[in-house]
């Protein structure tokens, strides 16, 4: 080797200044590379195949709901019995005949189900997939651009080993995530999210009894409060079929635009003994996500947050009409939900600082004062058809007037049917073409 100035192994390692290069500097020596510069691929990619599994997509799946269950685990986590299972479904039966008095919208419950913490977090997977894997997508991204050009193309078949170890890592984060909030959540659709499969009402016995235990309220009124809250999310998507999709779509473009934290990766990369394979799983430890967020990121945020209040004010409206003169417990438990869903606890603190992502309603009073106002100015068909189409919905300026949300609104009693046809494509479509032939106003 010539020791000529700009031919020393610094100067050969493309990977110079990247978060990669302490990475690979370290593999060249542990592949016998003692300095020599880039190490030979075909042995690094060997030695990196040690400790990532292969899998599609962007992320494993295998190591999030393995870690997942794991972390689930750390808690006794008992198969429902026969009788907790017999009182799920007695439960939201009893709420589904409660609700038909309180909603216009017929039962969305075809099956129910109690659901141990590690069954949730299988029953929900596929739900997470879609939540996720644009995160994933966006870190290994990430990694891609903080290569200059010359290592891109030196690294060639290196890169998609190394979207792999990224996927790894978002995989191992998630999982802790998930299992963190199996902790905590009492339902399919708890945080306001329809994570289940369509239809299925199920809520978790283990976390509905340590809510109970902290209560001074029967466990029997609590069961059938929570199952009243689980069988109106699934009326509400079952009615309102976009509704699915516009919730998951705007996750999805919030995991688009987010931003990685690519110094923490580069930290993180430093700490990889390459000789020890049980030393990256140390290293996916922590949050990889930079909270900073770009406007985009942002807008979509603020339409998550408001759709999240609007469902979980309209389910919280809906219970509070459906339980007013048959549960004197109601009202105390209705306060406990609203302050437990608007602070989150602290697996939701942790799902956030992992995954970057928060799930609160944060204004959901207003959402169900709103949707309440509603009910009283115009009636349950009114209320419940503004769910019709997201573009429908009350805004964040409606929200900031929750009592004057469509307070000029004529009822839908006081229209035929083709004034409210012709009047609902108006605010859809926008004024119908005048034509041609129309004569400008004076």
């Amino acid at each position: 080797m010539s020791n000529t100035p700009g031919d020393g192994p610094d100067e050969q390692n493309p990977f110079k200044g990247t978060p990669f290069e302490q990475l690979f500097s370290g593999l060249a020596g542990g592949l016998g590379g003692a300095g020599a510069g880039m190490p030979d691929l075909s042995a690094l990619m060997s030695q990196m195949q040690a400790f990532m599994q292969p899998h599609d997509g962007p992320v494993n799946w295998a190591v999030v709901t393995d870690t997942a269950r794991k972390v689930s685990a750390q808690e006794a986590d008992p198969t429902p019995s026969q009788a907790q299972r017999d009182a799920v479904a007695d439960a939201v039966r009893l709420a589904d005949h409660w609700l038909d008095e309180a909603t216009e919208f017929p039962s969305g419950v075809s099956t129910t189900a109690a659901w141990s913490r590690a069954e949730w977090i299988v029953e929900t997977t596929d739900v997470w997939k879609r939540l996720v894997e644009p995160i994933a997508g966006s870190a290994v991204g990430a990694l891609g651009n903080a290569l200059p050009e010359e290592a891109r193309a030196m690294a060639g078949p290196l890169l998609g080993m190394l979207g792999k170890a990224t996927g790894a890592m978002v995989a191992s984060q998630v999982g802790q995530g998930v299992g963190a909030l199996s902790s905590e959540v009492l339902g399919a659709s708890d945080i306001g999210l329809p994570l289940g499969p369509d239809g299925k009402a199920a809520l978790l016995p283990a976390n509905v009894d340590a809510f109970a235990a902290e209560l001074d309220v029967s466990a029997d009124d609590v069961l059938l409060y929570l199952a009243l809250r689980e069988a109106a999310h699934q009326r509400l998507f079952a009615n309102a079929p976009w509704l699915r999709e516009h919730l998951i779509g705007a996750v999805t473009a919030y995991g688009q635009g987010i931003e990685i934290n690519t110094a923490g990766i580069e930290e993180k990369l430093r700490e990889i003994d390459p000789t020890n394979p049980m030393a990256m799983q140390s290293a996916m430890e922590g949050g990889l996500f930079d909270l900073a967020k770009s406007p985009a990121q942002q807008a979509a945020l603020e339409r998550l947050e408001i759709t999240l209040a609007l469902v979980e004010g309209w389910v919280d409206e809906v219970v509070s009409q459906a339980t007013e003169t048959r549960m004197p417990t109601a009202a105390k438990l209705q306060e406990t939900v609203r302050r437990r869903r608007a602070a989150g606890g602290p697996a939701e603190d942790a799902f956030a600082a992992l995954v970057g992502l928060e799930l609160r309603p944060r204004r959901l009073r207003d959402a169900s004062t709103l949707w309440g106002s509603l009910r009283t100015r115009q009636g349950t068909e009114a209320r419940d058809g503004v769910w019709m189409h997201p573009d429908l919905l009350p805004t964040a300026a409606d929200l900031d007037d929750p009592l004057g949300f469509r307070e000029d609104a004529a009822s839908p009693e006081s229209l035929s049917d083709e004034d409210f046809d012709a009047g609902l494509r108006e605010l859809l479509d926008g004024p119908a073409d005048p034509g041609p032939d129309a004569q400008p106003d004076e």
